[in-house]
């Protein structure tokens, strides 16, 4: 065992240096925490920030694929169930109606939980143009008595229309609309500069 002047040592040198070793390798420290941590934060920043650069707008992009998708679906739910659909459109959504031969009137579908009534998510609005003329988008005066601006008919044929999902009064846009043999189309987003 070593000595020195001021005695006698308990532990070895080597096994000083190992336990130090081990000491140090036993975690991390927080200044190394947070130096990942904001590695990471300016990493997600710098993906967000290129993402809206790049002009992608994911919730006007889900939204009217998803709009495209259910005008389809209710296209062919008409025609297989020989009955009048119609879409009722408001400045923060839109309402599948089915027109009930026994009441005389149109009403909500309630049988169908693919065609609710949807509202856009916040900054989204929409536009409407029917048979080339727009239309003014506004809540029904009287909930029990709604009308649809586009008719889905039970033979598939739809009423000539155009809507236009927009962020914050158009600084982006997708057009779902016809095309000229009668298919729905959905027209690719559009940059407010572009126009």
């Amino acid at each position: 065992m070593p000595t020195s002047a001021a005695g006698t040592s308990t532990s070895s040198p080597r096994k000083a240096r190992g336990h130090a070793a081990v000491r140090a390798g036993d975690g991390f420290t927080l200044i190394e925490l947070l130096v990942v941590v904001a590695i990471i934060g300016v990493v997600s920043a710098a993906i967000m920030l290129s993402v809206n650069v790049t002009g992608r707008d994911r919730d006007l992009e889900r939204e009217s694929d998803r709009l495209f998708t259910l005008i389809n679906y209710a296209r062919e739910q008409a025609e297989l169930q020989t009955r009048e659909y119609g879409i009722l459109f408001q400045e923060d959504g839109y309402e599948f109606l089915v027109y009930d031969v026994q009441l005389g009137q149109w009403r909500s579908l309630f049988e169908d939980d693919a065609l609710i009534a949807r509202r856009l998510p916040s900054g989204l609005g929409m536009k409407l143009m029917v048979e080339t003329r727009p239309v003014v988008l506004r809540p029904p005066v009287d909930p029990h008595a709604k009308a649809p601006q586009v008719m889905i008919h039970s033979d598939g044929d739809l009423t000539q229309f155009a809507v236009t999902l927009e962020r914050d009064g158009g600084v982006r846009s997708v057009t779902v609309t016809q095309d000229d043999k009668g298919q729905v189309i959905e027209q690719k987003m559009v940059e407010a500069s572009a126009r």
